[in-house]
């Protein structure tokens, strides 16, 4: 058979340009690229067959794959050719002259040959190349993609210019250490990689998720796909067990970034950064399940930042200020008692607590405020039994952040005795936790505090998951219940409001706890608390929380400045 060579010598390097250029091993691409060379060579048909071992060639048990037939092929005398690959399998490659056409000769088999390594070699390297792909972006544990996947997806289409077609997504698996304990490790992997699995296969290509490491996910999909994903994330249930067909309900937090055309987007860097935020802004922010990325999240940020950065040097320069808030026993109208509440004086400004509580609640800067709140509010009460005055206890928070400190009460009896503080006179209060870990901190704290005599208040009950269980295992002295049990207005005594309030204060009463309420606003609530027997009571109604100064004057006349119409005239 007669070829032309410069006519040869130009499909062959259109096939080795091809054959690089493949990025899947599907057969239409292959085929689109060998297709010329078969027919230049007078091929009618192509074929080969994988063993995965020398026993299955022997028992002509072998994986056939028919890519190209086109003519009139002479079945009875193919081109064979072999090729043994490490770990001892082998493909076997036929060619099928067509026979309508002459006969191969050798310089025909000799370019058959070299089509045959060049298949074997580019088959062999792509097939490598996606097995260290597969490999580097899969999470195997969950059979899902991984975070290195969906960085690499991010940036191609960022550097493509399609992200404004596509959304990002980071979310946490809400609450999945009880989805463990619950039903074993193992089935919550299970539960886990199903999760992940329905969702991605609601996608439409090239729209994935990966994971970042633990419960924790990113993913990137089309605009289009925004409603499903949310509603999979909102709440889905999971079999767990397929046998019996038991379902566990798993939701998630999640941070969303919709990329706009105004948006300034470099790299797949910017992507990940916007929606972290949105994600981290939605774990720390009480009833919310999901945060959407904006430019006024970026400048909450950016002030968050701020306070992050001035909080150590505020702490050494004492900005932090100890205000308190009177509280009143109902029987008499008198001061009997007060909580410690922090603001921040800044270059003459008050800071609400809502401007920087916040943020220090996520990170350890927290702790670090709560004592130092702590020891000045020790330095106070040291400095009234001083001037001979008459203190009252006095509340001061704590932050769950402290729960997993095991030396907590060691740090807190440290500062009340260097101050020489009566331990009668402090009054700790712990908010309701989330977790059986915090739970058991919480029980272990509470319990060795009581043992050195100091006071212990759970802290807006009623408003957390696991209420009477916790005045039920830990043995507190106060119940604080937060205001939302009281009534916004007027409301009959057979309200859910008020019945509730009976009988949470009824409780309180017949397990020997005091009872106190917050936001006490109005007569009406006052009136309300006394015809329930809840006999303490805090809020605007009598005082707002006032400087130490002020507080002072509340102190020094502690029988005779409340009444029934609130705080009496200066």
């Amino acid at each position: 058979m007669t070829i032309d060579i410069l006519e040869y010598n130009r499909i062959f390097e259109d096939m080795i340009l091809g054959l690089e250029a493949v990025k899947n091993w599907k057969k239409q691409e292959v085929l689109n690229v060998l297709r010329p060379m078969f027919r230049a060579l007078h091929v009618a048909k192509f074929k080969w067959v994988f063993f995965p071992n020398e026993q299955t060639e022997a028992e002509h048990m072998g994986r056939e794959t028919d890519l190209y037939e086109e003519g009139v092929p002479e079945l009875t005398r193919p081109y064979v050719t072999k090729e043994y690959n490490t770990g001892g399998s082998r493909v076997v490659y036929y060619f099928y002259a067509d026979s309508s056409k002459p006969e191969w000769d050798a310089d025909d088999l000799e370019k058959l040959h070299m089509v045959e390594k060049l298949i074997f070699t580019y088959h062999g390297r792509l097939r490598l190349v996606n097995l260290v792909e597969e490999r580097t972006y899969t999470d195997y544990q969950l059979n899902t993609r991984n975070l290195r996947y969906i960085l690499k997806l991010a940036a191609q289409l960022v550097f493509r210019k399609e992200i404004y077609d596509y959304c990002m997504v980071c979310f946490n698996l809400k609450g999945f250490s009880l989805v463990n304990s619950r039903i074993g490790r193992d089935a919550g992997t299970k539960v886990m990689s199903r999760f992940i699995c329905q969702l991605v296969n609601k996608l439409e290509e090239p729209g994935s998720i990966g994971r970042m490491g633990g419960d924790n996910f990113v993913g990137v999909f089309k605009k289009e796909d925004l409603d499903k994903v949310r509603t999979h994330l909102s709440g889905t249930g999971i079999v767990y067990n397929d046998e019996t067909n038991e379902r566990v309900m798993i939701s998630a937090v999640a941070g969303y970034y919709i990329p706009r055309e105004c948006d300034e987007i470099q790299s797949e860097d910017d992507l990940m950064d916007r929606v972290i935020m949105a994600v981290n802004v939605a774990r720390h922010v009480q009833d919310t399940m999901e945060v959407f990325y904006s430019v006024e999240l970026q400048q909450k940020q950016t002030e968050q930042k701020r306070i992050e950065r001035q909080f150590p040097d505020a702490l050494l320069k004492n900005e932090f200020k100890v205000y308190y808030q009177p509280k009143v026993d109902l029987r008499d109208y008198s001061l009997a008692g007060a909580e410690a509440l922090c603001r921040w004086v800044k270059d003459g400004v008050v800071l609400p607590p809502a401007a920087f509580i916040p943020v220090l609640e996520q990170s350890m800067n927290i702790c670090l405020l709560d004592f130092y709140m702590l020891d000045h509010v020790c330095t106070d009460l040291r400095r009234w039994l001083d001037q001979g005055r008459e203190p009252v206890r006095v509340s001061v928070n704590l932050s769950r952040r402290h729960l997993g400190d095991m030396d907590l009460v060691e740090h807190i009896i440290e500062i009340i005795d260097r101050n020489r503080i009566p331990h009668g006179l402090i009054e700790i209060e712990l908010t309701e936790t989330t977790t059986e870990v915090e739970f058991a901190d919480l029980k272990r704290v509470v319990n060795a505090l009581q043992e050195k005599g100091i006071c212990t208040s759970v802290d807006d009950f009623g408003t957390g998951y696991s209420s009477l269980n916790l005045i039920k295992e830990i043995s507190w002295n106060v119940l604080k219940l937060d205001k939302a049990f009281l009534p916004v207005m007027a409301q009959s005594a057979f309200s859910n409001d008020n019945i509730m309030l009976r009988h949470v204060i009824a409780m309180a009463t017949d397990l020997g706890l005091e009872c106190i309420i917050e936001g006490v606003e109005t007569k009406d609530h006052v009136d309300l608390l006394q015809e329930n027997m809840c006999y303490m009571a805090q809020g605007y109604y009598f005082d707002r929380p006032l400087p130490v100064l002020d507080f002072e004057k509340r102190l020094d006349k502690q029988k005779d400045i409340y009444c029934e119409g609130g705080k009496r005239e200066e």
